[in-house]
C-alpha cells in the first residue's frame, strides 16, 4: 500500500505532537512536548483541542508561546478549529496523578467515593441535549437565569436536569432551596437531587456551606467530569450546565469531553460586560459549540412606587451585540426585588410567581430555544400511547 503524502496524511494526535515539538519550552529550551506540557490533547474531526502546562509564575508571560503552537497546528491539513490554554501549576514540571474517584477539596469530603468516570467523548446515557450556560464574568445572573430558564423549559412537559459546573461557587443548592448529600445507587452512581420537578446535582450538596474550595485545574476537571457520567440522571430532554464565569478550565473540559447541543451566554447590558461576553462567545465559536443566543439580564427596573421604568445598567447593549454578532437574541429580564427573594428563598420565580416579569421573560426565553434542540412540547416530542383493546 502506498503510504500517503504529506498533503494526504491523516490529522491526529501523533501528527499534531510532532509538529509541537518545534514549540520551545517556557525557558527556551528543549520543546513543548518532550518537556511533557501538553496536556488533555483532544482531536475530534478537524477540532484539536489542548492545554500547556507551564509554572504559575511564568503563565502571564507565555501568552507568545501559546499562540504560536495554536498557529503551528492550525496550519494542518484538516485542523478546522484549533483551541490551546495555558493551565498553571504552582509546582513546575509538577505530573498530577489521574485520579479514580472524585478528589477532595481541602477542609471538604464528599459524600461517596466514586468509581473512575467513564472514557471521555461518550453521550450520556438517557439524555437527549446538553445546554451550557455561561457568563464572560461574575454577577450577571448566571446562575438565576439557569434555575428560572430551567423550570421554564419543564412547563413545556420537558424532563429537565441541571448540573452545577460552578465548582468554586456552587449556589444552585440555595436557588433551589434544597440541601443534604445526594445519596449513591447499588452501582456507586450519584442520584441526584429533585427540586420543584428537576433533577440536579452540585458540590454543594457534597461540602459544607462555609468550605473552601481550593482545587487546582486537573482536579476540576475531573470532578466535573463525574459529575456529568457518575450520575443517575435517568431520562432527560435537556441538561443544563451551570458554567462557572469566564474561560477556564471547566469550559476547556467541556469542549474536550462533553457533547453539548449549544451554548448561552447571559450578560447585562453595560459596556463592560459585554466586552467578557464577547470572549465567551469567542470562546464558544473557536471549540466548535454552537450559540443558541444571548440574554440580556438586570435589562431594565420599574420602581414599585412610581410605576416608571428605569435603566440603570443602560438598555439594548445586549440586543445590540446580537446582532453584530450575528447570534440569536432570546430575551430580556428585568432587575427585580421579587426575583431576588425568591431566590434567597429556594422558590424560583418562574413557580412562586408565574405571571411576574421576569418568569414571562424566561417562559418566552424557553420557548424560543425549542425549535433550536429540535424539541417541542411533551405530547409532540413523545410518540402517543398505543391503546390495545382486548377481545
Amino acid at each position: 500500500m502506498k503510504p500517503p503524502s504529506r498533503n494526504e496524511e491523516i490529522l491526529d494526535e501523533d501528527r499534531i505532537l510532532e509538529v509541537l515539538r518545534q514549540v520551545k519550552g517556557p525557558q527556551k529550551t528543549g520543546n513543548i512536548v518532550d518537556l511533557g506540557l501538553v496536556k488533555d490533547l483532544s482531536v475530534s474531526g478537524g477540532r484539536v483541542v489542548f492545554s500547556i502546562e507551564v509554572p504559575e509564575d511564568l503563565a502571564p508571560k507565555l501568552e507568545g508561546m501559546r499562540a504560536g503552537a495554536e498557529k503551528i497546528v492550525s496550519v494542518l491539513p484538516g485542523a478546522d478549529k484549533v483551541l490551546v490554554a495555558l493551565t498553571a501549576q504552582r509546582v513546575a514540571g509538577a505530573k498530577p496523578a489521574a485520579p479514580t474517584a472524585m478528589p477532595s477539596p481541602t477542609g471538604a469530603t464528599p459524600a461517596k467515593r466514586l468509581q473512575s468516570a467513564k472514557p471521555a467523548g461518550q453521550d450520556i446515557a438517557g439524555v437527549r441535549h446538553i445546554v451550557a450556560v455561561a457568563s464572560g464574568k461574575g454577577g450577571v445572573g448566571k446562575s438565576t437565569t439557569t434555575v428560572n430558564l430551567a423550570l421554564a423549559l419543564a412547563s413545556n412537559g420537558l424532563k429537565v436536569g441541571v448540573l452545577d459546573a460552578d465548582i468554586y461557587g456552587p449556589s444552585i443548592p440555595t436557588l433551589l432551596g434544597e440541601s443534604g448529600k445526594p445519596e449513591a445507587t447499588a452501582n456507586k452512581q450519584m442520584r441526584p437531587k429533585t427540586a420543584h420537578g428537576i433533577k440536579f446535582i452540585s458540590m454543594g450538596l457534597m461540602v459544607d456551606a462555609d468550605a473552601a474550595l481550593i482545587w487546582r485545574g486537573p482536579m476540576v476537571a475531573s470532578a466535573l467530569n463525574q459529575m456529568l457520567r457518575d450520575v443517575q440522571w435517568g431520562e432527560l430532554d435537556v441538561l443544563i450546565l451551570d458554567l462557572p464565569p469566564g474561560t477556564g478550565d471547566v469550559q476547556l473540559t467541556l469542549a474536550q469531553k462533553v457533547p453539548l447541543s449549544g451554548a448561552i451566554v447571559v450578560s447585562t447590558p453595560q459596556d463592560l460586560a459585554l466586552i467578557d461576553a464577547r470572549r465567551a462567545i469567542s470562546m464558544f465559536d473557536k471549540t466548535g459549540i454552537p450559540m443558541l443566543g444571548l440574554i440580556e439580564n438586570m435589562s431594565h427596573f420599574v420602581c414599585n412606587t412610581c410605576g416608571e421604568r428605569h435603566e440603570i445598567f443602560g438598555n439594548g447593549g445586549t440586543r445590540s451585540e446580537a446582532d453584530k454578532l450575528a447570534v440569536p437574541f432570546l430575551g430580556e429580564v428585568p432587575l427585580s426585588l421579587a426575583l431576588r427573594q425568591a431566590s434567597d428563598a429556594g422558590t424560583p420565580q418562574v413557580i412562586s410567581e408565574p405571571d411576574s416579569a421576569p418568569a414571562k421573560a424566561y417562559r418566552s426565553i424557553a420557548e424560543q430555544l425549542l425549535p433550536s434542540l429540535k424539541l417541542s412540547r411533551a405530547q409532540l416530542a413523545r410518540p402517543a400511547p398505543r391503546i390495545i383493546i382486548e377481545s
